[in-house]
């Protein structure tokens, strides 16, 4: 306690401004990439770096401190080589006018949303109209929200329905939801990559595995040809899915923590549904 209080009062005001300053600037870049997937890959390189130093100095293992001096240098350029698409989201926000306004924290849907995307899809389906609607989790999906057209609307089936009708405007691409608002649509979206492509696989269910696989949303798909109701979490789809089944669906895995199993463990403990992920594939 007694060093604590020598450091203390070794501080002058400059020292206290430089302190401030350089906390500002981790503060401005950590609040700049607030809903990217760069957040969680920051907080796992935090929580092993703090580890390795921690496990280095308390156990005092020389080899281990010896590889970890040698490893941080090099973790200086792999960061920006991995964050590379994130920073230069990042630096184009801070040239363009308001790029510094927050988002809107993460929410959870609401048992009325879960509603009214379920009779949104019903209705699509009965149309053979397609739509790819994006529940967005604790991952946060700005990359691809800024890729699209800013709504920021309240969600209602009637609403989803228009955005997915055919040769609208918005309809190609997906529409991100975000608690109880539409955030965005005609959002481009990334398409999976480790399953083998059937000819009947079309790029929305490309498209809804390839964000699923990449982060813990939830995405839900109207086939266009077939008006099948398909949701896909976590790289795996469930498909032929009715309202009542879609609604059930959507509300566990919900309840499941973000990165788990909630969709196989719907499969194995509940009704039937037909599974594409991993390495298969099948006609949609």
């Amino acid at each position: 306690m007694a060093e604590v209080l020598w450091i203390l009062s070794q501080l002058t005001l400059l020292d206290v401004v430089d302190i401030l300053l350089v906390a500002l600037i981790f503060y401005g870049l950590l609040h700049l990439m607030r809903g990217t997937q760069a957040v969680s890959l920051l907080r796992g390189v935090i929580v092993l770096i703090l580890s390795a130093v921690l496990i280095s100095n308390i156990l005092r293992l020389t080899a281990f401190n010896w590889l970890m001096s040698k490893i941080l240098p090099a973790l200086l350029v792999v960061i920006p080589v991995v964050l590379q698409p994130e920073l230069r989201r990042v630096l184009e926000r801070l040239g363009r006018a308001g790029g510094l306004v927050p988002w809107t924290g993460r929410e959870i849907a609401t048992d009325r949303t879960v509603d009214a995307i379920a009779v949104a899809a019903k209705g699509l389906s009965e149309r053979r109209h397609g739509a790819l609607i994006v529940l967005e989790r604790e991952t946060g999906l700005r990359e691809y929200i800024d890729r699209g057209v800013t709504l920021d609307a309240a969600v209602t089936s009637e609403l989803l329905m228009t955005i997915f009708y055919p040769n609208t405007a918005l309809h190609d691409g997906a529409a991100i939801v975000r608690g109880d608002r539409v955030v965005a649509a005609a959002c481009v979206l990334p398409l999976a990559e480790d399953i083998v492509v059937d000819s009947h696989l079309g790029t929305r269910h490309r498209a809804a595995l390839g964000v699923t696989e990449q982060t813990d949303a939830i995405a839900v798909v109207v086939s266009e040809e077939s008006g099948i109701i398909s949701v896909a979490h976590n790289g795996r789809m469930v498909r032929h899915l009715d309202e009542r089944r879609l609604k059930k669906i959507l509300r566990v895995l919900y309840q499941s923590p973000p990165g788990g199993n909630g969709l196989s463990h719907f499969l194995r403990g509940n009704e039937r549904g037909d599974d594409l992920g991993g390495k298969e594939s099948a006609a949609i």
